[in-house]
């Protein structure tokens, strides 16, 4: 009997590639919960099963949709806080005090031992702690400047259930493909 170790290799190497585009979608999805960028790694899965099953799905248009829907995400999340700030009527200033203050909080979080807890816990504070602190020296009054900060909040709350949906999309739409294609 004769074994042909190039076949066993090649069919060793193409389910070792299909492992990682399922990990790396399993990990995006666990990211994007976790609020960091997810959907990048789908991405990154995307253009691996497309070297894996060229010329078929997913092609090019595949990749270059999800890209756009990456950096569409990208940028509405930077600006989400700033958004709740000023839908709730806070200043410009304090938009820009919620997008920084998310920022650093999602540095400051990173330092905490709540294993990918603390940047979570550090974007939202950071959001609403110097969103409140601006509103709260502009207006003189606790009241409405916690209502103000409490909307960049629920806007980074309700980006990072944008944010999780478009991740379990992108990643049904990839392995839903690569199943049927």
């Amino acid at each position: 009997m004769h074994v042909d170790w190039s076949q066993v290799g090649a069919l060793l190497g193409h389910g070792v590639g299909y492992l990682t585009v399922l990990l790396l979608c399993l990990c995006g999805v666990l990211l994007s919960a976790l609020t960091f960028s997810g959907t990048w790694l789908v991405l990154a899965a995307t253009v691996l099963a497309a070297w894996l099953r060229a010329p078929g799905f997913p092609g090019l248009v595949t990749i270059l949709l999800f890209l756009l829907l990456c950096l569409a995400i990208e940028v509405v999340e930077w600006l989400a806080g700033a958004w709740g700030v000023q839908r709730r009527g806070g200043s410009k200033l304090a938009g820009v005090a919620a997008l920084l203050g998310g920022l650093l909080g999602l540095l400051l979080g990173s330092l905490l031992p709540l294993f990918m807890l603390g940047p979570l816990l550090g974007l939202f504070a950071g959001s609403f702690g110097l969103a409140y602190l601006v509103e709260r020296y502009r207006l003189k009054h606790h009241g409405a400047a916690l209502h103000i900060a409490t909307g960049a909040i629920l806007a980074r709350a309700a980006m990072l259930m944008v944010k999780i949906t478009a991740t379990l999309f992108m990643v049904a739409v990839l392995l839903i493909g690569l199943l049927v294609a």
